[in-house]
């Protein structure tokens, strides 16, 4: 989808990560290879004071951490290093799908008794496992109800936009049930003897530019601040904390694998899976699922959805400072490659769509490529490709790639290739 140069502006849906036309000033988006300005990506193994990385020790003891900083800094914004009181509490168990699963939903409270923040945690569990199973996790857009149309999880009760479907006054009601259950096909889970654990995103910060009242920002403000202050986390930021959480909680299920633990992200939750696998190394498997800006497209291409397009739309995902980069992409000291490495060297997957020019399927690819380097510095097989590969022709190693046929969504094509992948090096 192309843009006029005048006012057409391409927003992504809180709801449902669909495309949809805002009218504002917005310059066109380029989507012609020929347009893309002569760049360079910088080194993901050269050090701050020029030396190059020699030994995995090296990366993981100095490179990662700088990578660490400079994306905190320039990008995500900083994640407190201080500890929230979170207490879990078991709000209902049962039979599911036939009685092929097992449900339990989980309510995590941060912070005091009277913060009023709560992550409402939904399980399924293949109910004939024998032995601790893997999971993945994943946030959702719509709140627990619209994953499935499972009549005994419990209504979100965070804000919700009017726009969704099965929501009046900003709350879920009953026909909201199951309107994003094509997004997680967890009889496709279940079968292959996977765990989903999902939460809404929304629980952990609410995806409008509210000035960061709302969500949990305001539990680490120090006295007298009322907002993040530069370098300080945004949205993304609040979302990746909150799969760290859901991981906590999910370390402690005796139901569940631990150590086979794979993070999805679609859309902008991509972006947050990205940040938050790239901090914590307890997520063995990271998929980035059509990500684009901000996730694992590569910022200097110019192309589709820019710093420009995204800073001035979603201010709030960001660290302040981050939009002084808009129309300045060639000032940006990092690139989503170095992102993707940061992964490293645990197996990770980057899927874009044909149809979602928007997100820059060729620079999620060539990202993926730019991250190689560091993971067979750390002796695995990295992608293992030099091309982009065909539509719908997946590829890769310990990096995987697919660019699949269609539009901008999750789908059930997606998750079977996220299955074979976990599988194979989860070595089941």
């Amino acid at each position: 989808m192309r843009r006029t140069a005048l006012t057409l502006c391409l927003l992504a849906s809180a709801a449902f990560g669909v495309r949809i036309l805002v009218a504002m000033q917005a310059p066109a988006a380029n989507y012609d290879e020929s347009k893309i300005p002569a760049y360079t990506l910088p080194d993901p193994l050269v050090l701050d004071n020029g030396g190059k990385v020699a030994s995995a020790r090296e990366w993981a003891s100095v490179r990662r951490p700088e990578l660490l900083a400079r994306f905190a800094t320039v990008e995500y914004g900083s994640t407190p290093t201080a500890t929230l009181p979170v207490t879990a509490k078991v709000d209902e168990e049962g039979p599911a799908f036939g009685g092929s699963a097992m449900r339990r939903q989980v309510t995590l409270h941060f912070g005091p008794p009277q913060s009023g923040l709560d992550m409402h945690l939904l399980l399924y569990v293949p109910a004939k496992a024998t032995e601790p199973v893997p999971v993945f996790v994943a946030l959702n857009f719509q709140g627990n109800q619209a994953v499935a149309s499972d009549a005994a999880i419990r209504l979100a009760t965070s804000w919700l936009p009017d726009r969704d479907k099965g929501v009046v006054n900003h709350r879920a009601t009953d026909t909201a049930r199951g309107t994003e259950a094509s997004r997680f096909p967890i009889d496709l889970l279940i079968s292959h003897g996977f765990a989903l654990a999902t939460a809404y995103y929304g629980d952990l910060d609410p995806d409008f530019d509210d000035g960061f009242q709302n969500g949990v920002h305001p539990l680490f403000y120090k006295g007298g601040q009322s907002r993040p202050a530069e370098g300080e986390w945004g949205a993304i930021g609040a979302w990746a904390w909150g799969l760290s959480r859901a991981l906590d909680y999910l370390r402690t299920e005796q139901v569940i694998d631990a150590g086979k633990v794979a993070l999805v992200g679609h859309s902008r939750l991509g972006k947050a899976a990205l940040w938050a696998g790239a901090q914590d190394e307890r997520f063995a498997i990271v998929i980035s699922n059509e990500s684009g800006s901000g996730g694992a497209a590569l910022h200097k291409r110019i192309y589709g959805e820019t710093v420009e397009a995204i800073t001035r739309q979603f201010p709030h995902w960001f660290t302040p400072g981050f939009q002084r980069y808009a129309g300045h992409e060639e000032r940006l000291p990092i690139d989503q490659h170095e992102l993707l490495a940061l992964i490293a060297p645990r197996p990770l997957y980057v899927a874009s769509a044909a149809g979602d020019q928007w997100a820059d399927p060729r620079g999620e690819f060539l990202a993926a490529k730019g991250a190689d380097p560091v993971y067979r510095l750390l002796g695995t097989d990295g992608l293992g490709v030099g091309d982009m590969p065909a539509v719908d022709h997946p590829v890769g190693g310990t990096i995987a790639y697919h660019v699949r046929s269609g539009e901008h969504d999750l789908t059930r094509y997606d998750w079977e290739q996220y299955v074979r992948f976990a599988d194979r090096h989860f070595k089941r």
